[in-house]
């Protein structure tokens, strides 16, 4: 519903819209990652999956969450510019480099999730196969190692945390930027009308990265954290933001 109006209407050939695009296309993705073999296993007791099939899905999963973050940034820069620098905004985002932030979103998660795969397979497995997951998630598969696993889990730390660190830090500061041009403007509806533009957004980092922290940091520090809990809020931040995303943009954006 949201793409296919996006391609068709010539009127939304724009920056916001072309991002709102990429992100429908990523949340699509993403979910269907992680739900078909999640419904065999609630509706079809279908448990078993091939070690080659897991990591496959391992890294689409970690790919597609790390495009939406990427995706997440660039709509903060768009509401930025369109916000703080209105008369540079059709200079700044042309087609052309949103396409290219787009690929260079793409290319930082293809190749920063690329080595998973490979350290998780050179590790020997001896004991149990059950992973303690609704799907193959990279620390869930490395932990039934039998073996050391430090450079794994040093290498998964060390992506979650610079992308996290990275995202966040580039997000917090557009949104200061923005709140300091908005609280200088004089009109009141003004400030309402700049800051309304920025909600949808706002609403989607939130539902984005409250439950992924949560995981990230459970499977670190939480070691009193019931497997169960882990395993809902892990479930949610794949499959919520894909069906809240569309739901929030379509009432919040106006064409």
């Amino acid at each position: 519903i949201i793409i296919i109006p996006i391609n068709l209407e010539p009127s939304l050939h724009q920056p916001m819209y072309f991002f709102l695009g990429m992100l429908a296309m990523n949340d699509m993705a993403l979910a269907s990652s992680t739900a078909p073999k999640m419904l065999g296993i609630f509706w079809l007791d279908a448990h078993w999956i091939d070690f080659d099939i897991c990591l496959a899905q391992l890294y689409f999963i970690h790919t597609f969450c790390i495009i939406e973050s990427a995706l997440l940034v660039a709509m903060a820069f768009d509401r930025y510019v369109a916000i703080c620098i209105p008369l540079q905004y059709t200079t700044l985002l042309t087609t052309t480099m949103v396409m290219k932030m787009g690929l260079a979103s793409v290319v930082r998660a293809i190749f920063l999730v690329l080595p998973g795969p490979f350290l998780i397979r050179r590790l020997p497995y001896y004991t149990k196969y059950v992973i303690n997951h609704a799907y193959c998630e990279h620390m869930a598969v490395v932990k039934l190692a039998s073996a050391n696993t430090h450079v794994n889990r040093t290498y998964g730390i060390s992506v979650a945390f610079s992308v996290m660190v990275l995202d966040l830090g580039l997000i917090a500061t557009s949104y200061l930027k923005i709140l300091q041009a908005v609280f200088r403007l004089s009109s009141q509806h003004a400030r309402s009308k700049a800051l309304g533009t920025c909600a949808a957004h706002v609403c989607t980092i939130l539902v984005s990265y409250t439950p992924a922290l949560f995981s990230f940091l459970t499977h670190r520090i939480g070691k009193k954290v019931p497997p169960s809990v882990h395993i809902i809020f892990a479930s949610l931040y794949l499959l919520v933001p894909p069906t809240v995303n569309p739901l929030v943009f379509g009432v919040k954006t106006q064409c």
